[in-house]
């Protein structure tokens, strides 16, 4: 997507969201002096999209090295980056909303997955001032970390279903039925999220589970279907890695809690944009409707 196509759809949304989101805030007196701004909200929720779909590393050298060079006739009320950082938490609930238009479709088949989101190294840990208190050190299979955890639930067209951030050290069972309300079929996850009181939880809401089962449970009979859509969880394991190697939703360099969300939620937006997404192809030999397998401690 080019830059003009991303911003027409993004003042689009802006065009039909703003009035709304204005009324809301007359009804909450949460209103301030509405000035005119040099540079329009739709053209910075642009700008932060597009940086994600950039592969540069750093938004600082992205918006001084490409943004005011290259896209200078695009965007010509430009103001500096100092300017531009202060601008960034004023369209963080836009973002939001603009990422909820962005979903996918329940298509049956879901998958659930957590990524740990690092907001410093390790030894870095009791010098940590910008998420002190919010932040919390939690371990996964890598091994320990301080930061936040980022729940994801996606079709099996990687398409994004649902998302939630919380703390590093919250289970990923506990945000998991606020994550699926609406969704039905199946929903597979890795050995996290088994639990029995979860597992009829949501098949109260016409979901099933499926998990794999540790060691020391007895074996039991599975269909075969499910058994192979168990080996496909690799599938939320690609849309982490490009979530962090190439939208760089996780760094150390966050001077601002706010801007964070931000950077989180414009990744997400970047992806959901994306033409290729990682996805799984179904036929009628990999789903058979009535096969069954042992699935053994």
């Amino acid at each position: 997507m080019s830059v003009l196509e991303l911003f027409c759809h993004v003042d689009d949304f802006w065009n039909t969201f703003a009035p709304r989101f204005r009324a809301y805030q007359v009804q909450t007196r949460a209103i301030k002096r509405q000035r005119r701004r040099q540079l329009a909200e739709s053209e910075v929720m642009t700008i932060l999209i597009a940086f994600h779909q950039s592969h540069y590393r750093t938004f600082k050298a992205y918006y001084l090295e490409h943004v005011c060079v290259v896209w200078r006739s695009e965007f010509p009320a430009l103001v500096s980056y100092s300017r531009f950082v202060e601008l960034m938490p004023a369209v963080l609930m836009p973002l939001c909303a603009y990422l909820h238009s962005c979903r996918g479709t329940c298509t049956g088949i879901s998958f659930v997955d957590s990524t740990p989101i690092a907001v410093c190294k390790n030894p870095r840990i009791h010098q940590h001032r910008v998420f002190a208190g919010v932040a919390q050190r939690g371990k996964n299979s890598v091994g320990w970390f301080f930061g936040f955890k980022l729940h994801l639930v996606v079709n099996h067209h990687g398409e994004l279903l649902a998302w939630q951030l919380t703390a590093g050290n919250v289970d990923d069972r506990q945000p998991l039925p606020h994550l699926t309300q609406g969704l039905m079929g199946k929903l597979i996850g890795d050995k996290g999220y088994l639990s029995q009181p979860l597992l009829e939880r949501l098949l109260q809401q016409g979901l099933h589970l499926i998990t794999p089962i540790r060691k020391n449970m007895p074996n039991r009979l599975v269909p075969l279907a499910e058994k192979l859509l168990q080996r496909k969880r690799a599938l939320l394991e690609t849309i982490n890695d490009q979530l962090k190697n190439q939208a760089q939703i996780e760094h150390s360099r966050h001077r601002s809690p706010t801007n964070f969300l931000v950077n989180v939620v414009a990744g997400l937006i970047a992806y959901c944009q994306q033409e290729k997404k990682p996805s799984l192809r179904f036929g009628t030999a990999a789903t058979p409707a009535d096969g069954w397998a042992v699935i053994p401690n």
